[in-house]
């Protein structure tokens, strides 16, 4: 079985257009490369990865597709578009002829929190079916709603929801979050990522017993057939090194039959991104 980290990123750090990396991110306030990447990957038992945009701009999404011809083991990436340009069609046509790319995002996280329900924005996310590219959701907790006025309305369109939806770990709190997960997973468009919960933890002072909970309405809400385990490395680092965080999922994951936990680790990710794809490139 191909095992395959679903979220992580690369840069080269800009402090002005990186101003989201603030000071008390020093750990990862410096360049995050493929061969930075490859022996965690490698020490983790994983196979390969999806590497995701962390800038909003085309440029972005070249930068991370000229990456991944490169480097064997970046098995695709998700990339930006504006999608509300009148000139969406026509990046899409162009960026998608290269087909490593599998995705796009928008880091809906910044915007308002109705962003996901406007009929401009989802005009845009419908366009992405027509070129074979999915659409990943980053939101905070209070965001869910729009999300999944998302689903509703784009029903054939494949979603996938970013680190669990930013559940409130550091306080404590399922609520409304699970209620929200578990409507959200109603929707058979809709996937998720096992991702991004270290650092939604105390950076300082988590423990796995922390995680659990929401590890647990994660996978009453989608089941083991539309879960995906991804690092968020290097974003992942504040409150963990790499090995840390996947073996956080390992041990959840053995009390899963083996042919679950093969699709929670890397056979969920191939067949909604396609990877198999990257074959002959």
């Amino acid at each position: 079985m191909t095992r395959i980290d679903a979220h992580q990123h690369f840069w080269r750090f800009d402090p002005v257009r990186d101003a989201w990396i603030t000071s008390d991110m020093v750990r990862i306030r410096r360049d995050f490369l493929p061969p930075d990447l490859e022996p965690e990957l490698r020490a983790s038992g994983m196979d390969g990865c999806v590497a995701v945009q962390a800038d909003q701009s085309e440029d972005e999404t070249r930068f991370l597709l000229d990456l991944a011809h490169r480097h064997d083991f970046v098995r695709g990436i998700v990339g930006w578009v504006n999608l509300l340009s009148s000139d969406l069609d026509s990046s899409l046509a162009r960026l998608s002829q290269d087909p490593l790319l599998k995705g796009v995002r928008h880091i809906a996280q910044a915007e308002a929190d109705d962003f996901l329900g406007r009929n401009d924005v989802i005009d845009g996310i419908a366009r992405l079916r027509d070129f074979g590219l999915a659409f990943d959701v980053l939101v905070y907790e209070r965001q869910l709603p729009a999300a999944i006025d998302l689903a509703e309305r784009l029903p054939d369109q494949p979603l996938v929801l970013d680190h669990l939806g930013k559940p409130r770990i550091r306080e404590g709190l399922l609520e409304p979050w699970a209620t929200h997960l578990r409507e959200l997973g109603r929707h058979g468009n809709v996937w998720c990522k096992v991702s991004g919960m270290v650092t939604e933890a105390d950076w300082k002072s988590w423990r796995d017993t922390d995680l659990r909970p929401y590890l647990d309405v994660a996978f009453e809400a989608f089941g083991s057939g539309r879960l995906m385990f991804g690092s968020d490395w290097p974003v992942c680092l504040l409150a963990g090194p790499y090995g840390q965080v996947s073996t956080v999922v390992e041990q959840y994951s053995q009390g899963l039959a083996g042919d679950e936990r093969n699709a929670l680790f890397g056979g969920n990710a191939s067949r909604f991104y396609s990877l198999d794809e990257k074959a002959g490139t």
